[in-house]
């Protein structure tokens, strides 16, 4: 399966193939504040299965930390994905792709969440012990 995302204006095209590794949503402060959001919902892929297939000299990088680089559109700021190389995945808004049935298994980062959510998902306090957090949940 090939799902197709681009930026705000459309100059960037982006594709991610196959199916992510996880979905879920993250209440960190970074995340919120980058996404404009009290919560993002993410999807994680190996990074060799997303591509930039039109406009790659739009876009650029930052990096607010060496675990994260931001990409973006260089001219209307639409937010494309997130590299995480320490951890080799790459998170793709949600919302990004549009075509890909959004199922999330988990929150993370609730300790910092400006939007209790009821769903019944676990809720790691930062992040799974798989990911180097504390493995630590908190109840709803």
């Amino acid at each position: 399966m090939t799902y197709a995302g681009e930026c705000f204006c459309g100059t960037v095209k982006i594709e991610a193939l196959g199916q992510p590794e996880g979905m879920g949503y993250c209440h960190c402060g970074s995340c919120r504040s980058w996404s404009g959001a009290p919560v993002n919902g993410f999807t994680l892929w190996k990074p060799e299965n997303v591509h930039i297939t039109e406009g790659a000299d739009n876009v650029a990088t930052f990096h607010k930390t060496p675990g994260s680089g931001r990409k973006y559109c260089t001219l209307c700021g639409g937010h494309l994905m997130t590299d995480h190389p320490e951890l080799d995945v790459v998170d793709i808004f949600s919302a990004t792709l549009p075509t890909l049935a959004f199922v999330p298994a988990l929150h993370i980062n609730y300790a910092e969440t400006v939007l209790p959510m009821k769903d019944g998902l676990p809720k790691f306090r930062d992040f799974p012990g798989a990911f180097g957090g504390s493995d630590e949940q908190i109840a709803e």
